[in-house]
């Protein structure tokens, strides 16, 4: 079975076809600056990249990329009938949806209603589900949740303290996110380890732009960073992570700024690009810092303590863990980053092997824990479009008895 999952931003549009026999990936590419201008799409299969006129809106991006997969002379499939089910990624299930849903005329309006949630992602995301389903109307769509994996914490640890009314009426509660990076880690974490899957207890720290902890108790989530929101949580690269609430009034008061100004601020403005004023790439501010730019140290600085700090509760939550996992842009490629913090945590039996670590081997599996180490270390590229098609063809496949949908073969 072939599968297409699509990633919808405000305004972009990431696409991956894959061979689900295999699980490899037949092409893939990004439609960028949907409806702004200058919009282009980059295409990618066999090690070649070749970049089209983009798109006013996700409509048309579905319609171009549809009709560059099918093109007779730089195409990778004959006809739409070779996809067998799209796979959509879905900011926000809220409390809703708590695995990935084959997408009906309800789920479209349940979606709708999880917009407060997700403001900035949610519409973008219904808008590439409206234009899939408007192209490809027989094939099946399905919805895939950052939100799902960690729809398993318990109660206490998604619970704000604020009036428990107010919080069961207007749904505020720590929901967490990347949950679709966090489910692959852990089924390639329990491959490694050799365990079944509600065996494995892992420390998995998803480190890039946007960052997150999360606790895995016996193939579980049962505490993560993020929040009601992704801004929770870690130093990111323009979200500021954890700050006390009141800093939200101390800005609307001295700046003059609108409650929605002021989140945008933390949101946009603040973490790594706002304390360093150069950028929100950690490459860059590894080199300023390298440099003697005090701020980018203080930023890097910042980030690996407030990951430690994560660390080292979330290992106390777990009573111990199996392993601690390193994956996302920072958490895969960097090195410094990765010794940064480890660096301290010993007397937690997490000892980091500074030559494996120094020289790993990019977009592999890695271990780079010392010997002494009573929890492993590893690094693992995370892959959520993988993810996507995996949950995208079980589904499809349990509705049609195990069958390819849209034929009557036995599906691989």
């Amino acid at each position: 079975m072939k599968i297409l999952v699509v990633n919808a931003g405000s305004s972009s549009l990431k696409y991956q076809l894959l061979d689900m026999e295999n699980e490899s990936v037949i092409a893939k590419g990004n439609c960028e600056r949907v409806g702004l201008t200058k919009p282009f799409i980059t295409y990618k299969h066999d090690g070649k990249e070749m970049r089209f006129d983009g798109a006013k809106d996700h409509n048309e991006a579905i319609s171009k990329v549809l009709d560059i997969l099918t093109n007779k002379d730089h195409g990778v499939i004959e006809s739409l009938d070779e996809i067998g089910a799209v796979g959509h990624r879905v900011l926000h299930g809220g409390e809703i949806y708590k695995n990935s849903v084959l997408i009906s005329a309800k789920v479209l309006k349940d979606l709708e209603s999880l917009i407060p949630l997700g403001p900035l992602h949610m519409p973008a995301n219904i808008a590439g589900i409206r234009a899939c389903q408007e192209v490809m109307p027989k094939t099946p769509q399905v919805a895939i949740f950052d939100t799902a994996f960690h729809a398993t914490m318990p109660e206490k640890a998604y619970t704000y303290a604020i009036d428990y009314k107010d919080a069961q009426k207007y749904h505020i509660r720590k929901y967490g996110f990347h949950g679709t990076s966090h489910k692959f880690l852990t089924q390639e974490a329990a491959k490694v380890l050799k365990k079944k899957i509600e065996d494995v207890n892992l420390i998995i720290a998803h480190l890039g732009n946007g960052s997150s902890v999360t606790a895995v108790k016996n193939g579980q989530s049962v505490d993560t960073t993020m929040g009601l929101t992704p801004l929770q949580g870690l130093v990111m690269g323009t979200r500021s992570g954890d700050v006390d609430p009141t800093v939200v009034q101390y800005l609307c008061n001295n700046k003059k700024m609108t409650v929605d100004e002021a989140i945008n601020y933390l949101n946009k403005k603040s973490g790594i690009l706002g304390i360093t004023g150069v950028d929100s790439d950690v490459r860059t501010v590894e080199n300023e810092a390298a440099n003697g730019n005090e701020r980018c140290q203080l930023a890097l600085d910042m980030i690996s303590y407030t990951v430690k700090k994560f660390i080292g509760s979330y290992m106390a939550v777990l009573n111990g863990a199996d392993a601690l996992i390193f994956a996302g842009g920072i958490g895969e490629n960097g090195p410094e980053m990765r010794e940064a913090i480890a660096s301290g945590l010993e007397s937690m039996g997490i000892v980091l092997d500074k030559e494996k670590n120094k020289n790993f081997k990019r977009g592999e599996i890695q271990l780079i824990s010392s010997r002494k180490s009573k929890v492993k270390i590893y690094v693992i590229p995370t892959n959520e479009e993988l993810m996507m098609a995996r949950d995208t063809k079980e589904i499809v496949e349990s509705l049609a008895g195990g069958k390819c949908p849209k034929c009557s073969k036995k599906a691989k």
